[in-house]
């Protein structure tokens, strides 16, 4: 096939999209958006809690998911941090340990009255007075209960946190404390009104999406309460009629970090829906982008709808020197990303940035994405390090201790480094809740899964990051290699 060449005009207009979904929705989103398996599970209604490392494209599938829904006329309810976050409701209610009262049951209950609510809120709402099938009881209680008070979404959760915390706590009879718990814990309150609801829903849809559940985490055990509680109030809700669906997501890292959910797994194993992408799947992504770019522009359409993502690649980004890349400069990129959208297309933006200070035509020089690897490298290392900050603080000057080592290390010797960073023979800062008790193995498990190390498991085979692999048995791996994204920023030469 001849090689695509695009008009030099679009060199100054092309344009990879935005690292936020929500921003991006408002410039072609659905346009350019990659339909994975996943988001038609989720779509489907199949899969209800999506998972995924920070920059997975959680946001994306459900801004895309948001606008269809309302596109065929469904209730949309989306809820922000800034309606639920953890940081702000911390601030106001007492800590676990000074009551034992926020214990998941708790956060359950709030959830599901919150959200009941917020649904009866959108079916009744001013122009959609509902007189019959049940509308009347709901529109009636809102009017009555809510009407005036129009509390925001955090107050919502927090005025019966606090209902739950002032029995819990405060100095009222056993038996009376154990009727008000048990009236509240079984959402008395709206309970009567939920056949109501399931009248109206049979001719009504409603979608809840809860996203970016990690706002102020501090890996607390009122923190995995407010997390675990919504995913018991999301399980419950949802069963009560085929169209209301809640949706949320939440980070792999702070799932495996609450034992409620975790060893709970058999339970809503069936619900959850990992985000994985593979080399062909980032691949057609930014292909995509390209298309959309060019097409917004008037440039090429045609050519590029008929080229292939490899085309349209090759057409932007010029192959390196022969023998500098497995897979030119695709392969080369791709090598420095942890399967994230969002870094792919942060790494060719700004090598498209870098290419524009020098040259004045596609495809963007090599040079130049080697110029724009020492920031996307710094970047990414920090980014990486503040994703575990509340489980491994200080993490960021673990990394540190790889600085202008070997890539490569044999087993023994990493364990050896490993041991020395555990025992404070090698010094690194802000670790001390968590460093000193690592056995070596524990240890490298943490660089493994925070994305730092690939392990080979088989002789002379391909390294793997966990960002590849769910699992891997890594006791049995003999040779381990710093990922090729932290090199540049960690002084590594990763030559020959």
């Amino acid at each position: 096939m001849a090689k695509l060449s695009l008009s030099p005009k679009i060199f100054d207009v092309l344009d990879f999209g935005t690292p936020s979904a929500e921003r991006d929705i408002s410039r072609g989103l659905e346009k350019y958006f990659v339909e994975s398996p996943a988001y038609q599970r989720v779509r489907s209604g199949a899969k209800t809690i999506l998972m995924g490392n920070r920059g997975a494209g959680k946001s994306a599938i459900f801004q895309i998911l948001a606008k269809r829904e309302r596109a065929i006329g469904s209730h949309v309810i989306e809820l922000s941090p800034d309606d639920y976050s953890y940081e702000l409701l911390s601030s106001t209610m007492e800590a676990e340990n000074a009551g034992s009262w926020a214990k998941q049951g708790a956060y359950a209950a709030a959830w599901k009255y919150l959200i009941y609510v917020l649904v009866m809120k959108a079916l009744a709402r001013k122009g959609m007075r509902l007189t019959k099938g049940g509308g009347r009881e709901i529109h009636r209680y809102i009017r009555d209960s809510h009407g005036a008070q129009q509390l925001g979404t955090l107050s919502l959760l927090v005025s019966y946190l606090k209902r739950l915390e002032a029995i819990k706590i405060g100095p009222i009879e056993a038996g009376l404390r154990t009727r008000e718990l048990d009236r509240l814990y079984k959402l008395e309150e709206i309970q009567n009104l939920l056949p109501a609801l399931r009248k109206v829903l049979d001719t009504q849809r409603v979608v809840v999406l809860v996203d970016e559940l990690d706002r102020g985490w501090d890996s607390s055990e009122d923190a995995k309460a407010f997390v675990s509680g919504l995913f018991q109030a999301c399980v419950s809700i949802n069963a009560l009629h085929r169209n209301l669906r809640v949706y949320i997501s939440l980070r792999q890292e702070l799932y495996d970090d609450i034992p409620a959910l975790y060893e709970d797994a058999q339970k809503h194993r069936d619900l959850l829906e990992r985000i994985h992408w593979s080399e062909e799947s980032l691949l057609e992504l930014i292909a995509k982008r390209i298309r959309h770019s060019a097409h917004e522009k008037g440039f090429d359409i045609d050519a590029l709808e008929r080229a292939g993502d490899r085309a349209c690649w090759s057409a932007v980004f010029a192959s390196p020197p022969p023998g500098s890349s497995r897979d030119g400069s695709f392969g080369y990129m791709v090598d420095r990303t942890l399967y994230r959208p969002r870094e792919l297309i942060q790494f060719c933006s700004e090598a498209l940035e870098q290419a524009r200070g020098g040259a004045s035509k596609l495809p963007v020089p090599y040079a130049a994405i080697e110029r724009s690897e020492y920031g996307y490298s710094a970047e990414r290392t920090k980014d990486i390090a503040a994703e575990y900050r509340s489980q491994y603080p200080g993490l960021l000057s673990v990394f540190e201790v790889f600085r202008s080592r070997p890539h490569t290390f044999e087993r023994g010797e990493l364990e050896l480094l490993c041991l020395e960073l555990a025992c404070g023979d090698i010094p690194t800062h802000g670790t001390d809740s968590w460093l000193p008790s690592c056995y070596p193995n524990e240890l490298i498990e943490i660089l493994w899964r925070a994305g730092l190390l690939t392990a080979q498991p088989a002789q002379n085979g391909r390294y793997l990051g966990s960002h590849q692999v769910q699992h891997l048995n890594l006791a049995a791996v003999p040779r381990f290699r710093v990922h090729e994204m932290f090199h540049a920023s960690l002084g590594i030469d990763d030559r020959p």
